[in-house]
Protein backbone atom coordinates (compact mmCIF):
# COMPACT_ATOMS: atom_id res chain seq x y z
CA UNK A 1 0.00 0.00 0.00
CA UNK A 2 1.18 3.54 -0.76
CA UNK A 3 1.43 5.38 2.55
CA UNK A 4 2.29 9.09 2.29
CA UNK A 5 2.20 9.17 6.11
CA UNK A 6 5.60 7.45 6.18
CA UNK A 7 7.20 10.77 5.26
CA UNK A 8 5.32 12.62 8.00
CA UNK A 9 6.04 10.23 10.87
CA UNK A 10 8.78 12.18 12.73
CA UNK A 11 10.04 15.74 12.91
CA UNK A 12 13.34 14.72 11.33
CA UNK A 13 11.63 13.06 8.36
CA UNK A 14 9.23 15.97 7.90
CA UNK A 15 12.24 18.28 7.83
CA UNK A 16 13.93 16.22 5.13
CA UNK A 17 11.01 16.45 2.72
CA UNK A 18 9.81 19.96 3.52
CA UNK A 19 9.18 21.78 0.25
CA UNK A 20 9.17 25.45 1.27
CA UNK A 21 11.00 27.29 4.03
CA UNK A 22 11.18 31.01 4.71
CA UNK A 23 14.73 32.22 5.28
CA UNK A 24 15.79 35.14 7.41
CA UNK A 25 17.54 36.76 4.42
CA UNK A 26 14.18 36.95 2.61
CA UNK A 27 12.64 39.07 5.33
CA UNK A 28 12.35 42.85 5.40
CA UNK A 29 11.42 44.64 8.64
CA UNK A 30 9.46 47.90 8.23
CA UNK A 31 10.65 50.73 10.48
CA UNK A 32 8.66 53.88 11.26
CA UNK A 33 10.83 56.92 11.94
CA UNK A 34 9.45 60.08 13.54
CA UNK A 35 11.11 63.46 13.08
CA UNK A 36 9.91 64.70 16.50
CA UNK A 37 10.99 62.77 19.58
CA UNK A 38 7.52 63.15 21.12
CA UNK A 39 6.05 61.21 18.16
CA UNK A 40 8.33 58.21 18.74
CA UNK A 41 5.79 56.14 20.65
CA UNK A 42 4.36 52.63 20.67
CA UNK A 43 1.65 51.94 18.08
CA UNK A 44 -1.39 50.76 20.01
CA UNK A 45 -2.96 48.79 17.16
CA UNK A 46 0.31 47.01 16.37
CA UNK A 47 1.62 45.44 19.61
CA UNK A 48 5.40 45.25 19.64
CA UNK A 49 5.83 47.91 16.95
CA UNK A 50 6.75 51.54 17.65
CA UNK A 51 7.79 54.72 15.95
CA UNK A 52 11.50 55.41 16.41
CA UNK A 53 13.64 58.51 16.44
CA UNK A 54 16.44 58.56 13.86
CA UNK A 55 18.88 57.35 16.51
CA UNK A 56 16.40 54.71 17.63
CA UNK A 57 15.95 53.49 14.08
CA UNK A 58 19.70 53.05 13.71
CA UNK A 59 19.79 51.09 16.97
CA UNK A 60 16.87 48.96 15.78
CA UNK A 61 18.70 48.26 12.52
CA UNK A 62 21.73 47.08 14.50
CA UNK A 63 19.55 44.64 16.46
CA UNK A 64 17.95 43.35 13.28
CA UNK A 65 21.27 42.87 11.54
CA UNK A 66 22.60 40.90 14.53
CA UNK A 67 19.60 38.57 14.13
CA UNK A 68 20.39 38.03 10.46
CA UNK A 69 17.81 40.44 9.01
CA UNK A 70 19.73 42.38 6.42
CA UNK A 71 16.95 44.50 4.92
CA UNK A 72 14.71 47.24 6.31
CA UNK A 73 12.02 49.44 4.77
CA UNK A 74 11.70 52.99 6.11
CA UNK A 75 8.55 55.04 6.57
CA UNK A 76 8.79 58.64 7.74
CA UNK A 77 6.56 60.66 10.07
CA UNK A 78 7.48 64.31 9.47
CA UNK A 79 7.17 67.21 11.90
CA UNK A 80 5.06 69.21 9.45
CA UNK A 81 2.74 68.50 6.52
CA UNK A 82 1.30 70.54 3.67
CA UNK A 83 -0.88 70.03 0.60
CA UNK A 84 2.13 69.13 -1.57
CA UNK A 85 3.97 66.88 0.87
CA UNK A 86 7.06 69.07 0.46
CA UNK A 87 8.86 67.74 3.53
CA UNK A 88 9.13 64.40 1.70
CA UNK A 89 11.88 65.66 -0.61
CA UNK A 90 13.80 67.69 1.97
CA UNK A 91 17.43 66.45 1.81
CA UNK A 92 17.49 66.76 5.60
CA UNK A 93 14.16 64.98 6.03
CA UNK A 94 13.62 62.22 8.56
CA UNK A 95 13.96 59.34 6.09
CA UNK A 96 17.01 60.87 4.44
CA UNK A 97 18.70 61.26 7.83
CA UNK A 98 17.84 57.69 8.75
CA UNK A 99 19.23 56.32 5.49
CA UNK A 100 22.53 58.06 6.13
CA UNK A 101 22.59 56.90 9.75
CA UNK A 102 21.94 53.25 8.97
CA UNK A 103 24.35 53.11 6.04
CA UNK A 104 27.08 54.70 8.18
CA UNK A 105 26.50 52.21 10.98
CA UNK A 106 25.76 49.15 8.82
CA UNK A 107 27.11 49.52 5.28
CA UNK A 108 25.99 45.99 4.42
CA UNK A 109 22.36 46.55 5.45
CA UNK A 110 20.00 46.84 2.47
CA UNK A 111 18.07 50.03 3.13
CA UNK A 112 14.76 50.40 1.32
CA UNK A 113 12.57 53.48 1.52
CA UNK A 114 8.86 53.62 0.86
CA UNK A 115 8.28 56.24 -1.83
CA UNK A 116 4.91 57.92 -1.38
CA UNK A 117 3.45 61.20 -0.23
CA UNK A 118 0.58 60.10 2.00
CA UNK A 119 2.52 60.51 5.26
CA UNK A 120 3.57 64.00 4.19
CA UNK A 121 0.38 65.59 2.83
CA UNK A 122 -2.02 67.31 5.20
CA UNK A 123 -4.97 65.71 3.37
CA UNK A 124 -3.54 62.19 3.60
CA UNK A 125 -3.67 61.32 -0.08
CA UNK A 126 -0.71 60.00 -2.05
CA UNK A 127 -0.11 63.19 -3.99
CA UNK A 128 -1.33 66.76 -4.53
CA UNK A 129 -4.98 67.16 -5.43
CA UNK A 130 -6.39 68.82 -8.53
CA UNK A 131 -9.40 71.14 -8.72
CA UNK A 132 -11.75 68.12 -8.67
CA UNK A 133 -10.23 66.83 -5.45
CA UNK A 134 -8.51 63.93 -7.22
CA UNK A 135 -4.83 63.02 -6.94
CA UNK A 136 -2.97 64.65 -9.82
CA UNK A 137 -0.97 61.91 -11.53
CA UNK A 138 1.73 64.05 -13.19
CA UNK A 139 2.31 66.42 -10.26
CA UNK A 140 2.59 63.42 -7.96
CA UNK A 141 5.22 61.84 -10.20
CA UNK A 142 7.23 65.07 -10.12
CA UNK A 143 7.27 64.93 -6.31
CA UNK A 144 8.18 61.24 -6.30
CA UNK A 145 11.13 61.97 -8.56
CA UNK A 146 12.38 64.76 -6.30
CA UNK A 147 12.06 62.51 -3.26
CA UNK A 148 13.67 59.49 -4.94
CA UNK A 149 16.70 61.59 -5.84
CA UNK A 150 17.16 62.77 -2.25
CA UNK A 151 16.86 59.18 -1.02
CA UNK A 152 19.45 58.03 -3.55
CA UNK A 153 21.74 60.93 -2.66
CA UNK A 154 21.49 59.80 0.98
CA UNK A 155 22.60 56.29 0.01
CA UNK A 156 19.38 54.27 -0.19
CA UNK A 157 19.69 50.90 -1.92
CA UNK A 158 16.07 50.52 -3.02
CA UNK A 159 13.19 52.95 -3.53
CA UNK A 160 9.73 51.43 -3.24
CA UNK A 161 7.03 53.52 -4.99
CA UNK A 162 3.68 52.69 -3.35
CA UNK A 163 1.48 55.42 -4.82
CA UNK A 164 0.01 53.54 -7.84
CA UNK A 165 0.39 56.50 -10.20
CA UNK A 166 0.57 55.63 -13.90
CA UNK A 167 4.02 55.94 -15.48
CA UNK A 168 5.96 56.63 -12.30
CA UNK A 169 8.46 53.78 -12.65
CA UNK A 170 9.77 54.96 -16.01
CA UNK A 171 9.97 58.57 -14.80
CA UNK A 172 11.80 57.64 -11.58
CA UNK A 173 14.20 55.32 -13.42
CA UNK A 174 15.12 57.97 -15.97
CA UNK A 175 15.60 60.61 -13.28
CA UNK A 176 17.81 58.38 -11.12
CA UNK A 177 19.92 57.30 -14.07
CA UNK A 178 20.34 60.87 -15.29
CA UNK A 179 21.86 61.77 -11.91
CA UNK A 180 24.23 58.82 -11.78
CA UNK A 181 22.13 56.64 -9.48
CA UNK A 182 22.13 53.70 -11.86
CA UNK A 183 22.64 51.27 -8.96
CA UNK A 184 19.54 52.35 -7.04
CA UNK A 185 16.92 49.64 -7.49
CA UNK A 186 13.16 50.10 -7.80
CA UNK A 187 10.88 47.73 -5.89
CA UNK A 188 7.52 48.90 -7.12
CA UNK A 189 4.17 48.23 -5.52
CA UNK A 190 2.93 46.73 -8.76
CA UNK A 191 -0.40 45.54 -7.37
CA UNK A 192 -1.46 47.57 -4.35
CA UNK A 193 -5.10 46.98 -3.55
CA UNK A 194 -7.54 49.41 -1.93
CA UNK A 195 -7.76 47.30 1.19
CA UNK A 196 -9.34 47.38 4.65
CA UNK A 197 -6.14 45.80 6.01
CA UNK A 198 -4.14 49.07 6.06
CA UNK A 199 -5.93 50.56 9.08
CA UNK A 200 -3.22 50.13 11.75
CA UNK A 201 -0.56 51.45 9.35
CA UNK A 202 -2.52 54.64 8.94
CA UNK A 203 -2.42 55.11 12.71
CA UNK A 204 1.31 54.43 12.67
CA UNK A 205 2.07 56.77 9.78
CA UNK A 206 -0.65 59.35 10.35
CA UNK A 207 -1.78 58.92 6.75
CA UNK A 208 -5.54 58.47 6.90
CA UNK A 209 -7.19 60.46 4.05
CA UNK A 210 -9.08 63.46 5.39
CA UNK A 211 -11.66 63.19 2.60
CA UNK A 212 -12.68 60.36 0.32
CA UNK A 213 -10.56 57.24 -0.07
CA UNK A 214 -7.89 55.77 -2.34
CA UNK A 215 -10.08 53.59 -4.53
CA UNK A 216 -9.56 55.91 -7.49
CA UNK A 217 -5.89 54.96 -7.75
CA UNK A 218 -5.34 51.78 -5.73
CA UNK A 219 -6.59 48.54 -7.23
CA UNK A 220 -10.07 47.06 -6.90
CA UNK A 221 -9.83 43.86 -4.76
CA UNK A 222 -11.79 41.57 -7.15
CA UNK A 223 -9.37 42.10 -10.07
CA UNK A 224 -6.61 39.67 -11.05
CA UNK A 225 -6.01 40.38 -14.75
CA UNK A 226 -5.66 44.07 -13.97
CA UNK A 227 -2.93 43.27 -11.44
CA UNK A 228 -0.95 41.32 -14.03
CA UNK A 229 -1.32 44.18 -16.51
CA UNK A 230 -0.10 46.68 -13.91
CA UNK A 231 2.91 44.51 -13.11
CA UNK A 232 3.75 43.98 -16.78
CA UNK A 233 3.72 47.75 -17.35
CA UNK A 234 5.97 48.34 -14.34
CA UNK A 235 8.49 45.76 -15.53
CA UNK A 236 8.44 47.28 -19.01
CA UNK A 237 9.13 50.69 -17.45
CA UNK A 238 12.19 49.39 -15.60
CA UNK A 239 11.10 47.98 -12.24
CA UNK A 240 13.70 45.64 -10.75
CA UNK A 241 11.21 43.81 -8.52
CA UNK A 242 7.46 44.03 -7.86
CA UNK A 243 5.39 43.98 -4.68
CA UNK A 244 1.93 42.56 -4.02
CA UNK A 245 0.08 44.29 -1.18
CA UNK A 246 -1.66 43.16 1.06
CA UNK A 247 -0.41 39.61 1.50
CA UNK A 248 -2.73 37.02 3.03
CA UNK A 249 -5.94 37.92 1.14
CA UNK A 250 -3.97 38.11 -2.13
CA UNK A 251 -1.86 34.94 -2.21
CA UNK A 252 -3.47 34.07 -5.53
CA UNK A 253 -2.03 37.29 -6.97
CA UNK A 254 1.43 36.39 -5.66
CA UNK A 255 1.19 33.00 -7.35
CA UNK A 256 -0.14 34.47 -10.60
CA UNK A 257 2.69 37.01 -10.68
CA UNK A 258 5.28 34.35 -9.90
CA UNK A 259 4.02 32.19 -12.76
CA UNK A 260 3.87 35.08 -15.23
CA UNK A 261 7.07 37.06 -14.57
CA UNK A 262 10.75 36.36 -14.02
CA UNK A 263 11.59 39.33 -11.79
CA UNK A 264 11.75 38.97 -7.98
CA UNK A 265 8.29 38.99 -6.40
CA UNK A 266 7.77 40.65 -3.02
CA UNK A 267 4.76 40.49 -0.74
CA UNK A 268 3.80 42.88 2.07
CA UNK A 269 2.34 41.20 5.16
CA UNK A 270 0.52 44.42 6.06
CA UNK A 271 -0.43 46.02 9.36
CA UNK A 272 -3.99 44.70 9.50
CA UNK A 273 -2.80 41.15 9.00
CA UNK A 274 -0.24 41.64 11.77
CA UNK A 275 -2.77 43.24 14.15
CA UNK A 276 -5.34 40.53 13.46
CA UNK A 277 -2.92 37.73 14.32
CA UNK A 278 -1.55 39.58 17.35
CA UNK A 279 -5.05 40.07 18.75
CA UNK A 280 -5.92 36.40 18.34
CA UNK A 281 -2.62 35.36 19.90
CA UNK A 282 -3.07 37.73 22.86
CA UNK A 283 -6.50 36.25 23.52
CA UNK A 284 -5.11 32.72 23.49
CA UNK A 285 -7.10 31.80 20.40
CA UNK A 286 -4.00 30.89 18.37
CA UNK A 287 -0.63 29.34 19.09
CA UNK A 288 1.44 32.41 18.25
CA UNK A 289 4.67 30.80 17.09
CA UNK A 290 2.90 28.30 14.89
CA UNK A 291 0.55 30.91 13.42
CA UNK A 292 3.41 33.24 12.49
CA UNK A 293 5.48 30.38 11.04
CA UNK A 294 2.53 29.19 8.98
CA UNK A 295 1.86 32.70 7.70
CA UNK A 296 5.42 33.25 6.48
CA UNK A 297 5.51 29.80 4.90
CA UNK A 298 2.32 30.68 3.01
CA UNK A 299 4.02 33.65 1.37
CA UNK A 300 7.02 31.62 0.29
CA UNK A 301 4.83 28.73 -0.87
CA UNK A 302 2.80 31.16 -3.00
CA UNK A 303 6.01 32.21 -4.74
CA UNK A 304 7.31 35.28 -2.92
CA UNK A 305 11.06 35.85 -2.96
CA UNK A 306 10.89 38.83 -0.57
CA UNK A 307 8.59 39.09 2.45
CA UNK A 308 8.06 42.48 4.07
CA UNK A 309 6.62 41.72 7.51
CA UNK A 310 6.31 43.21 10.97
CA UNK A 311 6.96 39.70 12.28
CA UNK A 312 10.52 39.64 10.87
CA UNK A 313 12.33 40.50 14.10
CA UNK A 314 10.45 38.09 16.36
CA UNK A 315 10.65 35.31 13.76
CA UNK A 316 14.40 35.75 13.39
CA UNK A 317 14.86 35.77 17.18
CA UNK A 318 13.15 32.37 17.39
CA UNK A 319 14.84 30.81 14.37
CA UNK A 320 18.33 32.27 14.67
Amino acid sequence: MIRPRRLRRTAAIRGLVREHRPHVEQLVQPIFVAERAEDAVAITSMPGIARHTVEGAVAEARELFALGIKSVMLFGIPASKDAEGSSNYDPQGVVQQTIRGIKAALPEMAVMADLCNCEYTDHGHCGPLNERGEVDNERTIELLIRTAITYADAGVDVVAPSDMMDGRVEAIRHALDARGHTGTAILVHGAKYASAFYGPFREAAGSTPQTGDRRGYQMDPPNVREALREIALDIEEGADAVMIKPGLPYLDIVRAARDAFDVPIAVYNVSGEYAMLKAAIANGWLDGDRAVDETLVAFVRAGADIVVTYFAKEWAARHG
